[in-house]
């Protein structure tokens, strides 16, 4: 085994310190079963230095995004495997993991790399694999990679994953794995009607910071990413971030000034200051999560943000089980974002490689179809629903919108243009990657005006209070 290598300025204290906490991360996700997303809002603010985040969070999605594939890998390379039996043990094997996302993914400068994992190797106790760590990491950088002949290893995505694409969309497979497996552009909307997106471009423009428009009305691209925080307009409230295809979801249901507009499952809330924003002064907005603290957050970015002067109202409540809730009057619109697989945005969060399982699909379905029964008899007669998921199978999509209208006399599908994607016969499919935004669903529902109104204690009965798999939405 070689020696470890000479101190370089990646392994000072901080670069090693740095690759430990990568360890434990994927240690949280893989192998406790947390989100990504949740680990990262804990230990992320405890890093003054924003370089320092930046390439703690680079370093754990690349390993993700990769894990399946850089197992086969190490699997190839070590006589056997390493240890997992103690926390430590797994800190260390993780360790691995982030070796190879820096030489890999990254491109970091491998000296650096290998020197500053391999420091972390000691730090975490094992100083006797250090000479290992230098020899499998070394070996990364001189030799040509074992390749895996399975598309579901080489892509690092679950063996079911794979099936389920090559049903729906088997001209777009290797298109989408591909995408799954790219990082996410930065996406941002302008706080309209109190911030124009010109206004707010031309006021990044000023400082440096390029921008582009995407296709929805007051969405922002930032050519290189950057920290929200620290952009022009963000302690006036100028803007937040959402994914371009988020922000379409709103344009699609395309409420009117005035409107009553219910925001089904509204955490974490960009959709409903969108919804705010399009009702005006004189609408109302009814937003609803099963969540307490999601829907705390989203209380406080209405607050902050203050879109327009609607009536809003933020409640604890099951969708599903309107009796609880509804006060009998009817809505003009509601905007039901339903819980799903998150298979459209997978490049975002790369644990849902890890934590979704394919027997999750059937109770997301039934989940969605008992919220489709609930809220769509709230509408009053001419009112629209817009059904929309970050799912990629139409299980999820375009089949659950068929069954619906099927056992709905008094629903209509109404079309939407190509802005909202592939026409899929029941609805709108946009591919993560495509102008930009994420992978979403959209189907714009509406009640025959000749419809009876229903009772909100006999809506909901199908429907069961029930919370979503982690790391869902």
């Amino acid at each position: 085994m070689s020696a470890s290598p000479t101190a370089t300025p990646a392994a000072s204290a901080t670069g090693v310190a740095l690759r430990v906490e990568a360890a434990r991360l994927l240690v949280a996700v893989l192998d406790e079963g947390r989100s990504l997303k949740a680990v990262l809002a804990e230990r992320l603010p405890g890093l003054a230095d924003p370089r320092d985040r930046g390439l703690l969070e680079a370093i754990v999605f690349a390993a993700l995004r990769h894990e399946r594939r850089y197992a086969f890998v190490l699997a190839h390379w070590l006589s056997k495997p390493l240890p997992m039996a103690s926390a430590k043990d797994r800190n260390v094997a993780r360790l691995l993991l982030v070796g190879l996302a820096q030489l890999d993914a990254l491109g970091l400068p491998p000296h650096a790399a290998v020197a500053a994992t391999v420091e972390a190797v000691k730090q975490l106790g094992r100083e006797g694999l250090a000479g290992l760590f230098n020899a499998v990491l070394r070996k990364a950088t001189r030799e040509v990679w074992p390749a895996p002949a399975a598309l579901a290893v080489s892509s690092s995505h679950p063996d079911w994953m794979l099936r389920r694409f090559a049903i729906d969309w088997p001209d777009r497979v290797e298109v989408l794995l591909a995408a799954n497996n790219s990082e996410a552009p930065l996406w941002l909307r302008a706080n309209a009607p109190r911030f124009s997106r010109a206004a707010l471009a031309e006021r990044w423009r000023a400082a440096g910071i390029a921008s582009e428009p995407g296709l929805a009305a007051d969405s922002l691209r930032l050519v290189e990413r950057a920290n929200p925080a620290t952009l022009p307009g963000f302690a006036e409230g100028a803007f937040h971030v959402q994914d371009l295809a988020a922000q379409l979801a709103v344009e699609a249901l395309d409420p009117r000034p005035g409107l009553r507009v219910l925001d089904a499952c509204a955490a974490p809330g960009g959709k409903t200051l969108g919804l705010l924003a399009a009702v005006g002064a004189t609408g109302e907005v009814l937003a609803l999560d099963v969540d307490a603290r999601r829907l705390e957050r989203l209380r406080g970015l209405v607050a902050s943000l203050k879109p327009s002067e609607a009536r809003f109202e933020a409640r604890l409540a099951d969708a599903g089980q309107p009796a609880g809730w509804h006060d009998g009057r009817g809505f003009d619109a509601i905007l039901l974002d339903a819980p799903c697989s998150a298979t459209g945005i997978i490049r975002r969060q790369p644990d849902i490689k890890v934590h979704r399982r394919e027997d999750d699909v059937a109770a997301l379905a039934a989940l969605q179809a008992g919220l489709l029964d609930a809220l769509f008899p709230l509408l009053r007669p001419g009112g629209r629903l817009l059904y929309a998921t970050c799912s990629l199978l139409r299980t999820e999509n375009d089949a659950q919108i068929a069954a619906f209208l099927g056992r709905t006399p008094a629903a209509r599908g109404l079309p939407l243009d190509a802005r909202f994607g592939f026409d899929t016969g029941h609805g709108s499919q946009r591919f993560p990657g495509e102008d930009g935004g994420d992978g979403f669903f959209y189907a714009l529902l509406e009640r025959r005006a000749e419809a009876p109104q229903v009772s909100p204690g006999a809506a909901g009965s199908s429907s069961t209070a029930r919370k979503p798999p982690p790391a869902m939405r």
